[in-house]
Order: structure tokens, then C-alpha cells, then sequence
């Protein structure tokens, strides 16, 4: 018969193991705020002592507004007042930038929280950012553990956190609410939950862009495990993983159809995102895997154009190494199908960094924590560009 110590005993490792997975990734979360934090205060004090110009709401300036720079404005337009229903032209008749290149979800969210911070949709976007960041640590620290081992998450966590752009988990932008979702869908996916996919999956879409690789990685999964088990695949999972499939794609397509829907004018959305488009290149119009070479041809001519080959060549390289493939189908799916879509609809500008967070499982892998001298010195470098990082986009570019 067993001693209640004996029971104890054994138990012990499984709550520890349940203890560590809340309160590692919490606390990493918890001391990159403290960095974070500071190296943004910091440079708001001295930039207004200074009287330098940077990209923030000046109507009432003050370090919440200071963290809801650049593109934060359209998500305070969208929580306060919607989306427009007539599109805004310029001069030539062409559409100007507006909110309809936002989605809703974090407007929402900031909507609902406002009134608690009364009324301030800064306070409450910084609010929601960092508790979603919170979120995200938390689920990417599981989705590694469950690929990989307490070590490898650990450190991807940490390196994820203390990153170049880990100041984005807590400014008034939507990128640590999408991360959230995300990281909580290839959780449930890993973990074959794959019900819970499809409503993670649906509310990312209309986060931000980029979950159709997503529904490519559902897919992906769908084929491995018929490859593998052929007829022992139940019909209930098959099932489960066709309609969450069909549903996040259904979801990730649906935007541009709402603008134009709203607006009454075909491609309002695509029109509006090329708006972002003409400072760099001019204007253009959209085709598919063109617009690395479209903005590398217009700066480096031929260079740019061999230099963008060289890069997508590094990346195939990269996304066929063991050691990244070792993090499981799952995760290799979803990251290289996600880079696709970078190189598929993105311009690369300033911008980049901040839209290769989703990409952050591949921080469990070989070529970062392989070793803990490796992983510090990648954590060393992710801390010291962060200050560089927050210059740079505050004072000369937009993130």
C-alpha cells in the first residue's frame, strides 16, 4: 500500500515541471519589462529634454504616448471612431494610407480596457500589450517545451523576450496579442487539440496578417500523419484538422473582402497597403514573390536583386538544417510557410524585424541554445541591440 509521502514524492516532479512552466516563462517576461521599460524611459526623457523630434502623439505627450508611436495612432482612430467607410485620396486620386490596413482585434481589446485607465487609449493599449506579452511568453515557453525539452524553452523564451524588438511587447501596437494566439494555436496543434486551432486560429486573422501559414501547417500535418499512419488516422481527427484547416484559411482571406465590402471599392485593402508602398518604391502594382526584388532592384539595382537570391538561398539552407527540422513538422511547417508569405506580400523595410516575431519557436533550436554559452551570447546581443533598435525606429524610421 502507498504512504501519502510516497504519493507525494512522486507527484512532486509533476508540479514542479506545471510550477516551472507558468512561472520561468513569467519571470523572463517580467525581468526583460524591467529592461525594456527603462532603455524606452530613458530615451523619451532625453529626446524631450533635447527638444529632438520623433514619431509620437504630441497633443499630450507624456511616455505612455511615447510608447504608442508611428502606426499606433490608426489603432486609436480605429477604438475611438471605426474604420472609415469612404477611402482617403490623395491629390491624383489614388488611396492614401488609413485605418484600413489595421484589423480589429486589438483596437477591440483597447476599447474594452479603457475605461478603466480613464479613457486613454495609450495607458490601455501599453496595458493590453503587455499582458498579451505576458501571454506569448508563457505559450511559446510550452510550445518548445512540448518539442523540445525545458532547456531549449527556456532560452528561446528568454531570447524571444530580451530580442532587438522586445520592446514591441509592451507598446500600443498588436503584436504580442497576435503572438499570443498564434503560439496558443501551434500549441494546440502540437498537442493534436485541434479544435481549439480553429477559434485561435479565426480571432489571429483579424489580429494581423500572416495566419494563412497557419492553415498551411494544418495541412502539412494532415498529410504527415495520413503518410504515417494511413489507415489508422482516426476519421474524427482527419475531420478536425480539414474543417480548422479551412476555417483559419476562410478567416485569413476575409479582410480584404470586408474593405471592400465597407469602402464599395474593389481592393480597398490591397490599394491601401500599396499606399505604404510609395515612399520606397513608388507606385507599383501587386504581384506575388515580387516585392523583395521590387525594393532591392529600386536601392542596389543588380546587386540588390543577386543579394535577394542570396538570402532566400541562406533560407532554404537554414529551414533544411537537422537541427531546425528536429523541432518537429509542426513548427518547421508553419515557420518556413510564414517566411513564404513574407517574401510572398511584404516590401522589406524597417518594418521586417517586428514581422519575423511569429517566427520566434525557431529560437529552440540548435542554432541558438545548442549550448549555454551560445544561448547567453545571443541573449548578450539581442540586449545590446535593443537600445540601438528603439533609436533607430523612434528617431529615423517607423517599425
Amino acid at each position: 500500500m502507498t504512504s501519502a509521502a510516497e504519493t507525494t514524492r512522486a507527484s512532486r516532479p509533476a508540479l514542479e515541471a506545471r510550477h516551472s512552466a507558468w512561472t520561468t516563462p513569467l519571470l523572463l517576461w517580467l525581468a526583460s519589462r524591467v529592461v525594456s521599460t527603462a532603455l524606452l524611459a530613458t530615451v523619451y526623457v532625453v529626446a524631450t529634454a533635447n527638444g529632438w523630434t520623433f514619431a509620437s502623439y504630441r497633443r499630450d505627450p507624456s511616455f505612455f504616448t511615447f510608447s504608442g508611436s508611428w502606426d499606433a495612432s490608426f489603432y486609436r482612430i480605429i477604438a475611438q471612431h471605426g474604420y472609415p467607410t469612404t477611402l482617403p485620396l490623395d491629390d491624383a486620386g489614388h488611396v492614401a494610407p488609413n485605418a484600413w490596413a489595421f484589423l480589429p482585434v486589438f483596437p477591440a481589446l483597447v476599447r474594452v480596457v479603457m475605461p478603466l485607465t480613464g479613457g486613454a487609449f495609450w495607458v490601455a493599449g501599453v496595458l493590453v500589450s503587455a499582458l498579451a506579452g505576458a501571454g506569448a511568453c508563457v505559450l511559446l515557453y510550452r510550445l518548445v517545451l512540448a518539442v523540445g525539452c525545458s532547456h531549449r524553452a527556456r532560452w528561446a523564451t528568454a531570447l524571444f523576450a530580451f530580442a532587438p524588438t522586445g520592446f514591441l511587447l509592451q507598446v500600443a501596437y498588436a503584436e504580442s496579442t497576435f503572438l499570443l494566439l498564434l503560439f496558443g494555436a501551434l500549441l494546440a496543434l502540437v498537442r493534436r487539440r485541434y479544435w481549439l486551432v480553429a477559434p485561435l486560429g479565426l480571432v489571429a486573422a483579424f489580429t494581423k496578417p500572416g495566419v494563412l501559414a497557419l492553415a498551411v501547417a494544418l495541412a502539412v500535418h494532415l498529410v504527415v500523419r495520413w503518410v504515417q499512419e494511413r489507415r489508422a488516422l482516426p476519421v474524427r481527427d482527419a475531420v478536425a484538422i480539414v474543417v480548422s484547416g479551412l476555417v483559419v484559411a476562410a478567416a485569413g482571406l476575409a479582410w480584404p473582402v470586408i474593405a471592400s465590402a465597407v469602402t464599395g471599392r474593389p481592393n480597398a485593402y490591397l490599394d491601401t497597403e500599396l499606399s505604404w508602398w510609395v515612399g520606397f518604391v513608388g507606385r507599383q502594382h501587386f504581384a506575388p514573390l515580387t516585392p523583395w526584388f521590387t525594393m532591392a532592384g529600386t536601392w542596389l539595382g543588380p546587386l540588390g536583386i543577386v543579394l535577394v537570391v542570396a538570402v532566400l538561398a541562406g533560407a532554404v539552407w537554414f529551414w533544411w538544417r537537422r537541427d531546425v527540422r528536429a523541432l518537429g513538422i509542426d513548427v518547421w511547417a508553419f515557420t518556413a510557410s510564414y517566411g513564404l508569405y513574407l517574401v510572398a506580400v511584404f516590401l522589406p523595410q524597417q518594418s521586417l524585424p517586428r514581422l519575423l516575431m511569429p517566427m520566434a519557436p525557431l529560437l529552440g533550436s540548435d542554432v541558438f541554445v545548442r549550448t549555454r554559452r551560445r544561448a547567453v551570447t545571443w541573449l548578450v546581443v539581442g540586449v545590446c541591440l535593443q537600445p540601438v533598435a528603439i533609436v533607430l525606429l523612434w528617431f529615423l524610421g517607423y517599425p
